[in-house]
Parts: structure tokens; C-alpha cells; sequence
């Protein structure tokens, strides 16, 4: 079952306080970044967001569960979270700032 654009426009709208938002269609599914980094995966309706340590403590003890068939885990979001715009954004915030930055492109 493929993600419904409103989904992530809800989400992307939730967490626009955080840094540059966008997302990147991807066979159906929708990556999510936050300063050009990939903090978050949108598959089937769920949001997943990217493990890191700073993640984990900030959750306590997250969901975790793979993103798509074959993925790693990741922290899975309930939707009842979606609706705290402040938790998810300080969330995508701590998790971008936890990242690398992206390796530049030949």
C-alpha cells in the first residue's frame, strides 16, 4: 500500500519548524529531510524515523520496526504522536542534528 500524499504534507507541515523540511517521492514511499539530511522514511501511512542515540533518549524506549521489506530498523512514530507538533519537531531536530551530513556529489 503506497503513502498518501496527505499523510506526508500533514507530517511535513507538523515538523516545519525544524529546519528546511522536504520530502522526495520514492517508489510510492516518501523519504523526509530536514537540512538536506534524511531524517525520516514515510511507508505505508507510518512514520519512521531514522535511530540514532540522541533518538533513543529523547524517545526513551521506542517502537522499532522496519521501514519497508528487507530495510534496518527504525523508530516506528504512532500516529496518536503525530498530533504533537513541539515532540515531533524537537524529535526531527535532535535526529538531524545527530546526522552526518550527506556526502557531496561528484
Amino acid at each position: 500500500m503506497a503513502t498518501e500524499q496527505r499523510t506526508v504534507d500533514f507530517i511535513t507541515d507538523q515538523i516545519a519548524r525544524a529546519g528546511s523540511i522536504r520530502s522526495h517521492k520514492m517508489f510510492g514511499e516518501y523519504a523526509v529531510y530536514c537540512d538536506e539530511k534524511v531524517v525520516a522514511f514515510v511507508c505505508d501511512d507510518q512514520l519512521f524515523i531514522k535511530p540514532t542515540d540522541a533518538g533513543r533518549t529523547f524517545i526513551g524506549t521506542p517502537d522499532e520496526a522496519p521501514a519497508y521489506p528487507g530495510s534496518k530498523l527504525y523508530f516506528l512514530v504512532s500516529e496518536d504522536l503525530w498530533d504533537d507538533h513541539e515532540w515531533l519537531t524537537a524529535l526531527v531536530r535532535t535526529t538531524a542534528d545527530a546526522l552526518p551530513l550527506p556526502k557531496p556529489k561528484r
